[in-house]
């Protein structure tokens, strides 16, 4: 049956995205706001705001029993969890269950079995998905050293129920692979509350890949193409194009058909995006991890693709199944987003919490702007230091990176440091240009280029 009144169990710039993607299908809104919140745009867009409780992120959107009794008590059939706070925490759709609730999202068992990293591989293997060469468990230090031995390193040491780059290590020896296994472990257990690691090869310099996919829940899956993420400081994603313009066509054929299996194979419903690494001197692909929820970076597969993510989560979510098939995804152009967060780049990106004094963003042709902000919003201290996405779309690569530039260059924020300045020294650098970075390129060069220049 279709979603009637939806309930957003999340804040900022995705809150409000699916406020209007439900408003544009007749449905209700509902939007969960913390103290902090009650000001917020989601809030003043949406049919109506619930307050959860507190600023504090635990005491409010991270309460999963707090967030289904609010979504029940406001009359909601509906609970889009968005992307970071419970969105991958099988306890809300476990409850939303018990209550009648549809989640928009895969189910509880496919969400366990995919945040567990090595159950993850062990699904990934059964689907004939290739992987990067290494080992599904740690238990000890002697292990980590006669896999790393066996291996060969560098490798990559990795927590099983983890992210974020929390819980991994990078060993260069054995030594160093016994020392990590007990750094990574404790990281690992104060982060998730699980130590259990698993070992990988580590590849220098790769690109981070990753397919947009879309379930139905009865083994029916449509990819909307790949992503390249690799622009990334300390593992967090700054920029992500679509498609990504290293990998030719019959290796990227190759890992749509690899995404869409493994998806497949688990019944998977809903948004999701398998995460792949990709090693462009071996051009070989591995896979990394699913995430089990849209994603930050989901406009620049809805800029090439045409289609409306969101629209698409809360049709299935309503029982309607997937709108499109694959041969009618046609797949054009080139798109680019920038994450603006609030942080100052000259200060070791320290956040930026406070008044904005002046927003002035662009706009034209090809050009998005995703967010939550205007002139005298507040920017709380509590959460995630985004304040907006800037995406845009051309015909080539080329085309993109010009316009994004231009975008970047009539973007004025006061009142707040930002990373536009950062963004543009990114996408201005010769090699991003010639498209020759990899995931740990912006701290290796181009942040050690900066820091040298100020020395």
């Amino acid at each position: 049956m279709a979603i009637k009144r939806l309930f957003i169990a999340n804040r900022g710039e995705i809150a409000l995205r699916i406020v209007r993607a439900a408003q544009t299908l007749d449905i209700e809104t509902v939007v969960a706001v913390s103290d902090a919140d009650r000001d917020s745009a989601a809030a003043r867009q949406a049919d109506r705001a619930v307050v959860l409780g507190p600023a504090q992120a635990a005491k409010s959107y991270l309460d999963p029993r707090l967030v289904v009794h609010a979504a029940k008590a406001s009359g909601c059939d509906g609970l889009h969890p968005g992307y970071g706070f419970l969105s991958e925490r099988a306890i809300l759709p476990t409850l939303c269950a018990a209550n009648g609730i549809a989640f928009v999202g895969p189910e509880p068992d496919v969400i366990d079995g995919l945040g567990d990293k090595i159950q993850a591989r062990a699904m990934a293997r059964a689907a004939g998905v290739p992987l990067v060469p290494g080992c599904d468990e740690v238990k000890t230090a002697a292990d980590a050293r006669r896999e790393g031995d066996r291996i060969g390193y560098p490798v990559l040491l990795k927590a099983a129920a983890g992210g974020g780059g929390r819980g991994m290590v990078i060993a260069n020896n054995g030594d160093e692979a016994e020392a990590g296994f007990h750094r990574a472990s404790a990281e690992a257990v104060a982060a998730f509350g699980d130590g259990t690691l698993f070992m990988e090869r580590f590849v220098p310099e790769a690109r981070h890949v990753e397919v947009q996919l879309m379930g139905d829940g009865k083994g029916g899956v449509v990819h909307f193409g790949e992503r390249d993420c690799s622009v990334q400081r300390r593992y967090q994603k700054l920029i992500e194009e679509a498609p990504c313009a290293a990998m030719p066509d019959h290796l990227r054929q190759q890992l749509h058909q690899s995404a869409c299996a493994l998806a497949a194979s688990v019944n998977y419903r809903n948004a999701g995006t398998c995460e792949f690494l990709f090693d462009v001197k071996r051009q070989e692909f591995y896979f990394i991890e699913v995430n089990a929820r849209i994603q930050v970076e989901h406009p620049v597969s809805e800029m090439i693709a045409g289609f409306d993510l969101v629209q698409e989560q809360l049709r299935i979510a309503g029982g309607a199944g997937l709108s499109v098939t694959q041969d009618q995804v046609k797949l054009s152009g080139h798109a680019i987003e920038c994450r603006i967060n609030a942080e100052d780049t000259a200060r070791d990106f320290m956040p930026s919490p406070g008044r904005i004094t002046r927003w002035s963003p662009p706009a034209g042709e090809g050009i998005r702007l995703d967010s939550h902000m205007s002139e005298g919003a507040m920017i709380p201290p509590y959460y995630d230091s985004m304040i907006g996405k800037l995406i845009v779309h051309a015909e080539t690569r080329e085309a993109a990176i010009d316009r994004l530039d231009a975008a970047l260059a009539d973007f004025t924020v006061e009142g707040i440091a930002t990373t536009i300045g950062l963004h543009r020294e990114i996408i201005n650098h010769a090699d991003f240009r010639a498209n020759r970075i990899h995931t740990r390129w912006l701290e290796q060069v181009l942040l050690a280029e900066r820091k040298g220049a100020a020395a």
